[in-house]
C-alpha cells in the first residue's frame, strides 16, 4: 500500500462532523478501499467505522441502534467502496436496510451523503460511449434517492474509475479534499 505520510504531517480537520462507513466485499484483497480508509483516519473531526471490521461478514449483526446512535451525532456521512457489480457492497446494503430501514423518511435531515467509491472498469464501461452508457456517479441513483427519502443533501461522488492502485496516493488526497470541505 502507498504511504499516507504525507497527511500525517498535515493534520487536516472537516468542517463538518463526518461519518465515513467503509465496505469492501473482499478486504483481503483491498488496497484501495483500505487506503482511503487510511487517509480519512488522517483527518480530524471524521470518525471511521468499517463494516466488515467489526461486524465481519454477517449481514444479521450489525447494531442498527449503536449504528443509528452514530449516524445521529453527525453531520455529514461518507460511504467508502469498491463498485461491486454497478452496485454498493452486500455489507452496505445490510447496514442500510438495518440502520435506515425500519426509521422512516426525514429522520437524517439536513444531514450530508457522500459516496467515494473506485471501479476498475474505465471509459470502456462507464459514460456515453461505454458499455452500460452512463457515468458511474449515476450508477448510484437508488442512493441519491434514499439520501432524497431520508431529507439528506446529496453531494456529488467522488468516483474513481480505471482504479489503479498505483494512484492511491492521489485517491487519497482528493478524499480528504473533499472531507475537510
Amino acid at each position: 500500500m502507498t504511504s499516507t505520510s504525507a497527511f500525517a504531517t498535515d493534520a487536516q480537520e472537516a468542517q463538518v462532523k463526518t461519518l465515513v462507513i467503509v465496505s469492501h466485499p473482499y478486504p483481503e484483497r483491498s488496497v484501495l478501499t483500505l487506503g482511503l480508509q487510511t487517509a480519512a483516519e488522517k483527518v480530524r473531526n471524521v470518525t471511521v467505522r468499517n463494516l466488515e471490521s467489526i461486524y465481519g461478514f454477517d449481514t444479521r449483526s450489525i447494531d442498527a441502534d449503536v449504528e443509528r446512535s452514530l449516524m445521529r451525532s453527525h453531520d455529514r456521512v461518507v460511504f467508502v467502496f469498491p463498485t461491486h457489480w454497478f452496485n454498493i457492497s452486500p455489507m452496505l446494503k445490510a447496514y442500510l436496510n438495518d440502520v435506515w430501514g425500519s426509521v422512516g423518511p426525514g429522520l437524517w435531515q439536513g444531514k450530508e451523503m457522500l459516496l467515494v467509491t473506485t471501479a476498475g472498469g474505465g471509459s470502456a464501461t462507464y459514460g456515453e460511449n461505454g458499455r452500460i452508457g452512463i457515468e458511474l456517479k449515476d450508477v448510484f441513483a437508488p442512493m441519491k434517492a434514499s439520501a432524497a427519502h431520508a431529507g439528506m443533501t446529496y453531494l456529488t461522488p467522488l468516483t474513481f474509475q480505471a482504479a489503479r492502485n498505483s494512484e492511491l496516493a492521489t485517491y487519497q488526497q482528493k478524499l480528504i479534499e473533499r472531507l475537510v470541505e
